[in-house]
């Protein structure tokens, strides 16, 4: 009996790596408050474009995935400090980011804009000059929203300087609300989160896109990108794979068509 449970326990030593490599749990972070790529369903658990584009590369790789919901201003700080493994969170890769993590490849991508009243918005449209030309001399001396940490937030604040009064939030749907109650003159973020949290609904009646949209490369990089520590290179190399193999094969276009209407990764 005692060589039989010898034996047994050798076998389970030797066969221990095996089951462990194939629940490997990887824990991401998302932060929940950015529809329709992360938010917290009616049963409070995260969702969204980015969870399930977490869930089909830890599918691809054999791994059991843990979300984890994370404000977005200490997203990169809680990666660093070995909260979790990776960030799938709409990131854009822009080179300040990338000076403290390790990106994937881009898996989406999301231009920027400003939304306002659809007054203000033909104000915009009547002003000479192209581009950020107009939104400068229209906006002029109005209020804009802004989320903290976010790519729109330097972006708005080096081409307009101290020509806009700012109003910063720690979340999407704090500065919606106060945009619909006038308490300010415009919002910068992406414009499909915007479009599809806010302008396809009630809330967003009488509001438009106002001006181009805007994805200068210093601020807003190539798109977005799944981050990881520096160090953490096999992973992300994983990631890629992974991430290739589930564009290849149809899953991230059917991920892509239960949120949106066209094609979120881009050319």
């Amino acid at each position: 009996m005692k060589r039989r449970g010898l034996l047994l326990s050798v076998a389970l030593l030797m066969t221990a790596p095996t089951l462990a490599a194939a629940q490997d749990i990887v824990r991401i972070a998302t932060e929940g408050a950015y529809p329709p790529f992360n938010f917290m369903d009616t049963n409070g658990k995260p969702a969204g474009f980015d969870v399930d584009i977490a869930n089909a590369l830890c599918a691809e790789n054999g791994w059991t995935c843990e979300i984890i919901v994370q404000d977005w201003d200490g997203i990169i700080p809680g990666l660093i400090a070995n909260k979790y493994d990776l960030i799938i969170a709409s990131m854009g890769i822009t080179p300040q980011r990338a000076e403290v993590v390790a990106f994937s490849d881009k898996y989406a991508s999301v231009p920027f804009g400003f939304v306002m009243s659809e007054d203000l918005a033909a104000t915009v449209e009547a002003t000479p000059g192209e581009g950020i030309a107009q939104l400068l001399a229209a906006l002029s001396g109005k209020t804009i929203g802004l989320v903290a940490a976010t790519s729109s937030e330097p972006y708005v604040m080096d081409m307009f300087a101290d020509t806009v009064t700012y109003k910063t939030y720690q979340k999407m749907d704090d500065a919606l609300q106060d945009l619909s109650s006038g308490r300010i003159d415009a919002y910068a973020d992406g414009v499909v989160p915007i479009t599809e949290n806010f302008l396809k609904k009630d809330a967003g009646k009488g509001f438009t896109l106002g001006g181009d949209a805007f994805s200068d490369p210093a601020y807003f990089g190539g798109g977005n990108g799944i981050a990881a520590r520096k160090e953490d290179s096999e992973l992300l190399a994983k990631v890629n794979t992974s991430l290739a193999a589930i564009l290849a094969d149809g899953t991230y276009a059917e991920i892509n068509d239960r949120y949106f209407d066209f094609n979120v990764y881009g050319e």
